[in-house]
Formats: structure tokens, sequence, C-alpha cells
């Protein structure tokens, strides 16, 4: 597809990308005061759509801004996929509401403000060769906010520990905080700990996956052992395997952590099977 002949959603508009424009005063753009959400689109069919709009909806109660400003987003991202001629592609659809335009305030604006909606939808290109062989990952200081559990608009610590992850050569950056192993830049972060695979709990420190949760519910029919309990830093050197989950990643392997080989160095047998499983749910999208 011509990037230059991309439609995107505007406030109840498809447009020609260029023509998309909010005003300067959007509290977006000034405070990045709004979330969003990205979905994952398999040959039209959208994986965990329900979930995915859920956590949205979640994310505008956390930080205040009306429900309604999400009303109709499940029936736009079809528009959105045919067309940017999709309808029958691999693609990822990026969908971001913002408190809207208002007077530069540090308070919320007149309840009256209408909310800024916007949605695109772009080819992806799925990260096959990175899922076979696996990815190193590094570890670093989350510096993060409390309330990493809404899925805000206001993503520069993230940024800034993918960066460092790029630098070093590396496929993420893992966050450490109070010595606990918390979740990825942009990813869930599970370990193996004798045969069980383990995650952090859902609580305000991590986004809440939705990747995650179709993982661990394939892992109990599948007789794999799950857990969600807090880990040091210290226990990743017991750990026999590792993986990040996410929409764009789905089930990737972690062969090493600050240059420490993880295992073997190759992914693991549980981490194999897990991805045999998770590819057996895309295939029946």
């Amino acid at each position: 597809m011509n990037s230059g002949n991309e439609i995107v959603f505007l406030n109840g508009s498809f447009l020609r990308r260029e023509e998309a424009a909010v005003p300067a005063l959007d509290r977006g753009f000034m405070f990045a005061d709004g979330v969003y959400e990205v979905l994952r689109s398999y040959r039209g069919s959208l994986f965990e759509q329900a979930a995915h709009i859920e956590r949205l909806r979640r994310s505008l109660r956390e930080i205040r801004i009306g429900q309604g400003a999400a009303d109709g987003i499940e029936e736009i991202i079809p528009g959105l996929l045919e067309r940017n001629g999709l309808a029958e592609s691999e693609a990822l659809v990026y969908i971001q509401i913002t408190r809207g335009a208002a007077p530069r305030t540090h308070q919320f604006p007149v309840p009256e403000t209408t909310p800024t909606v916007y949605a695109h939808a772009v080819p992806f290109d799925p990260p096959f060769e990175q899922r076979d062989r696996g990815i190193p990952v590094i570890l670093v200081p989350d510096t993060r906010w409390k309330r990493c559990d809404i899925k805000s608009i206001a993503l520069l610590p993230n940024i800034l520990a993918r960066q460092m992850a790029e630098d070093a050569g590396a496929g993420e950056s893992i966050f450490i905080r109070d010595g606990m192993v918390t979740e990825g830049s942009s990813s869930t972060f599970c370990a193996v700990f004798s045969g069980t695979v383990v995650t952090h709990p859902e609580s305000n420190v991590v986004l809440s996956g939705i990747t995650k949760r179709v993982v661990f519910d394939l892992c109990t029919r599948t007789g794999i052992p799950v857990a969600e309990r807090p880990f040091r830093e210290d226990e990743l050197t017991r750990a026999a395997e590792m993986m990040l989950l996410s929409t764009t990643r789905e089930v990737m392997p972690i062969i090493s952590v600050d240059g420490m080989e993880v295992g073997d160095g190759t992914p693991g047998q549980l981490t194999r099977k897990i991805q045999a499983a998770f590819s057996e749910v895309i295939r029946s999208v």
C-alpha cells in the first residue's frame, strides 16, 4: 500500500492521512492526556477484539474520559482495513483517544470538551525469524509512574528503555522495580521456574496483558503449570526459560539476559510448546 494513500479515522470521518490534523491545543499533544490500544488483524479477523476494547474502556475510566468516546470503535475498524486494502492481510490497528482540545490548564477542561478519537491501520510484517531463534534482552530500572495498568500515551520511559535495548543490540528491555521484575517496555515478561510459567501478578505496576491471558489459558488447558507472583531480579539466574508475550510479538523466546545465556541459549521446550499452541489459536481466528 502506498503510504501516501493511507486512510485514517479522525473524529467521525475517514480521511487521507495528510489531511488529518488536530488542534495545537489538543491535550494529547500538550500533556499526553490520553490512552491507546493496538489490535492485531489476521487476514481481516481481529484477535481478541472484545478484550482490547474493554481494556481501552477501562483506561478511559481510569483517567476520567467519558465512555462514549469509545462508542462505535468496533464498527470503525473494518472500514479502516477495507479502505487501506488490508481486509485480507496481516495488519495492526492503532486507536488513540485524548481528552480533546481546550485552553491549556493542568486541571480538566470543561465537561463539554469533545474527546479526540483517532485510528489507523497499517500493514504488519510478523517477526518470524526472531520468534524462531529468540532474542537477547537487557534489564533496566523501572522509572515509570505507578499506574502502568493504564495504557497511557505517555510512553517516554518506555521509549528510552527500548532505545537502551537497541543501543545494546538487544530486542527488549525488562523493567526492574525495587529489585522485582515487572514487565518489558512493550511486552509481558515470563520466566519458567521448575516447569512453571511465572509472571508478575496483575497490579498497578504492570499492564494487564491480553496475549498473556490467552497464553495462560492455553497453558492451563494443555497441562503447563502457571503462576502469577512477584519474583526478584536475582531469581532470574534460576530460570530455565524466558519469554515475552505481546500483540505484535505473540510468544517470543528470550535466549539471553544482559549477556547471560538462558538455559542453553536457544528457545526452550515449554516455550516451543506454547508457541505451537498459540499458532493453533491464530489459525482458527
